[in-house]
């Protein structure tokens, strides 16, 4: 896979899930949806396929995705069945931060 780039835009090759790149370290990344390398958004490649029954934990709209050394962060603007992965190691739901309380 290509560099990735704040701001990037990506889509399953197997699955309805999008994401969108928060941040994301330097050099190439080999990032996954549903066992399958994903697409650039603009590509007019075709999809389809099976996702891989380790990486069927799905995506949520609105979640953030995380790699554990939390040099990777990706949104996901788009639910989907497979799941994101970095070299076949499963990104980690980001948790919410809870915002200070005012009266």
């Amino acid at each position: 896979m290509a560099e990735l780039r704040t701001g990037g835009r990506f889509k399953s090759a197997v699955c309805t899930a999008e994401i969108m790149v928060v941040s994301a370290p330097a050099g190439h990344v080999d990032l996954t949806c549903g066992g399958v390398a994903m697409l650039d958004s603009a590509s007019d490649a075709a999809t389809g396929g099976e996702i891989h029954p380790d990486h069927a934990v799905g995506v949520a709209i609105g979640k953030r995705y995380i790699n554990e050394e939390e040099t990777l962060e990706v949104l996901c603007v788009k639910n989907g069945d497979g799941g994101l992965a970095v070299a076949g190691q499963l990104l980690l739901q980001k948790d919410t931060k809870k915002l200070p309380k005012t009266d």
